[in-house]
């Protein structure tokens, strides 16, 4: 088996190393729960390996995304939010467990929305640009999302939680932009070991939490479980139905779909434990865990349909 087979494999199995991840926290929890105050350098790492794949041509591009990109922000950043709050009420969901629904549901798109893309036979350079743009929007719109609809349950410092999506999230991306100016990684690290590492860090940062939530995660109400699914699905029905009424191609739709409905819940998660608690982090695992299970179930059955058409 060649690399690139390797990695295309190890990748494929994104899934499976997001379980294992699960598995070790909830079997060795004490373990786990010790790499809480690594969570924000974690996702931070991820940012960056994200930023390395982008070049300013490529924020420069943005501007002529057109119709698709604009849908999909939409999508991203009103319907996602509005429908975790709504989900939130309607389910009475305990104050700290709604606060992360709506963490989840305020997020960009994340990186492991390119990759289902790419496994979908979806528009990757669709998928990319909406998650450059998501994540350069996300430190001005996700804190007041946040604050606008959490405080419903619980008092918000939406300074604080813009400069936390400043340091996690945007800086990281800079950085590696300006890094990708003057050196270009090779395609084995770009495609091959970077997302595989991206990977990897999201499967530690969900197993971290099972960890601190072992005991939440016993008594945790079937309503929370209802609640992830419920909004992965919303984001990824509105996201290919709204783009085919519009008169999108099939291609442009199942991306939009996957963008939408996978959220970048490794940062919800960060949110959570630098501001809330460990309990209000519990929605962003969850969500990671079945967002993932979904987006590989359906990038299986549209890469076969392709296959067929």
């Amino acid at each position: 088996m060649n690399r690139d087979k390797l990695f295309s494999v190890l990748q494929g199995g994104f899934i499976l190393w997001v379980v294992f991840g699960s598995l070790w926290g909830w079997f060795f929890a004490d373990s786990a729960a010790a790499g809480k105050g690594m969570i924000g350098p974690a996702l931070m790492l991820i940012m960056l390996l994200m930023g390395l794949t982008l070049r300013l041509d490529d924020i420069r591009k943005l501007r002529h995304a057109g119709r698709p990109l604009l849908l999909g922000l939409f999508l991203q950043f009103l319907v996602m939010p509005l429908a975790a709050w709504s989900i939130a009420y309607i389910l009475s969901l305990p104050p700290m467990l709604a606060l992360g629904l709506i963490l989840v549901g305020c997020a960009p798109g994340g990186t492991a929305s390119n990759v289902v893309t790419w496994l979908a036979r979806g528009d990757v350079a669709l998928s990319v640009a909406m998650t450059s743009a998501s994540t350069l929007l996300a430190p001005l719109v996700m804190p007041l999302w946040i604050w606008l609809l959490a405080s419903t349950w619980l008092a918000i410092d939406p300074v604080a939680m813009f400069l936390s999506v400043i340091q996690i999230v945007l800086l990281p991306v800079i950085v590696g932009i300006l890094i990708r100016r003057y050196w270009q990684p090779p395609s084995l690290l770009l495609e091959g070991l970077f997302p595989l590492i991206a990977m990897l860090t999201i499967a530690w940062i969900v197993g971290v939490v099972v960890g601190l939530n072992v005991v939440n995660l016993q008594t945790v109400a079937l309503s929370m479980v209802a609640a992830v699914i419920l909004l992965n699905l919303i984001g990824l029905l509105l996201g290919s139905g709204l783009m085919r009424r519009l008169g999108n191609s099939p291609v442009q739709s199942r991306t939009v779909a996957i963008e939408v409905g996978m959220q970048n819940s490794g940062l919800a998660v960060a949110l959570a434990i630098v501001h809330f608690s460990p309990e209000a982090a519990l929605a962003g695992a969850m969500f990671s865990l079945w967002h993932n299970l979904s987006g590989s179930m359906l990038a299986i059955y549209w890469r076969n349909r392709t296959k067929s058409l």
